[in-house]
């Protein structure tokens, strides 16, 4: 695992950031040996950054688990991958993980978002204990606008107490963000990140100069992913707007039904890894559903 300090913007643009899901047994436990299939997926494809969040499910996770699972991401990251594990969202939640890290290399941690109960000048706070106990930098993770406001982000930056940025907030135009402008006017773009997969990427990275993206998808298709990328780095954006279009089938799935659920079983029914039951409080997706899926993944597989 790679344990060296963040390194921005390098870092940020020599992967995408994959976000994939946990694979589980049948009794919940954590399952080692699927959760390396999976990895080692990604990393076939030249996925080098792994950041296990929301499609992780890790909102749910107990608290005497998360140990177990920062032992088993260590150890099945090959040598130069980058494993980022996400703490909170709650603050006591995110505190007593911040003493368990403590005991692991791992570079950083990104605190999960929620609005309730939280208010952007808590959120800021949160984050500076979460630091202060951990001695890593956040990734600050922005999914909505009255999470915090570009202004407390800035401060957090300024302050060096953030790792990365990645930016979330949907909108029905990705160019027309207000939100996000103010923030890269206020923010290094070179420490933030399109955070909603491959279908604003290209908006984000070629109007608003930010620097990387995350991805479920890329879970299901690596290389491709990171064809993508490249391409948009290189200013080929005819190229990464016909890769995008190879990815809207499957993400028109997530966001119709369910961006953690559907990725969920998209993995498994492509063949790639048995990611098992969803940890409550999700739940299961109707049987009739898992057909389409299972079209979508293995086509996007198979390109």
């Amino acid at each position: 695992m790679k344990t060296t300090p963040v390194n921005a913007p390098a870092d940020l643009r020599r992967s995408v950031i994959a976000v994939p899901p946990l694979c589980r047994k049948a009794d919940l436990s954590l399952d080692r040996e699927e959760n390396a299939k999976l990895v080692q997926h990604m990393y076939a494809g030249g996925i080098t950054t792994m950041l296990y969040g929301g499609n992780a499910n890790l909102y749910n996770i107990a608290p005497s688990e998360y140990p177990a699972l920062l032992t088993m991401l260590r150890e099945i990251s090959p040598e130069d991958v980058w494993m980022v594990p996400s703490v909170g969202p709650m603050y006591g939640t995110a505190m007593d993980q911040a003493a368990m890290l403590k005991d692991h290399e791992f570079p950083t941690a990104m605190l999960l978002p929620t609005l309730f109960p939280s208010k952007p000048a808590g959120v800021a706070t949160a984050i500076r204990k979460f630091v202060e106990k951990s001695g890593l930098k956040a990734v600050l993770y922005m999914k909505d606008e009255g999470y915090i406001t570009p202004e407390l982000a800035q401060s957090l930056v300024n302050d060096g107490l953030i790792s990365w940025i990645k930016y979330a907030v949907v909108k029905e135009d990705p160019a027309e963000d207000a939100f996000l402008s103010k923030l890269v006017s206020l923010v290094n773009p070179e420490l933030i990140v399109s955070g909603i997969g491959e279908q604003p990427a290209i908006v984000h990275l070629r109007d608003f100069g930010i620097t990387g993206f995350t991805a479920g998808c890329v879970c299901v298709q690596p290389k491709l992913s990171m064809d993508m990328m490249h391409a948009i780095h290189a200013g080929d954006y005819a190229k990464a707007e016909e890769i995008r279009e190879v990815f809207k089938p499957l993400e028109d799935l997530r966001n119709k039904h369910s961006p953690i659920l559907v990725l969920h079983h998209a993995v498994a029914l492509a063949g790639i890894a048995q990611t098992g039951p969803a940890l409550p409080l999700m739940t299961e997706l109707p049987d009739e559903l898992l057909p389409e899926i299972e079209k979508a993944a293995k086509e996007l597989l198979a390109r």
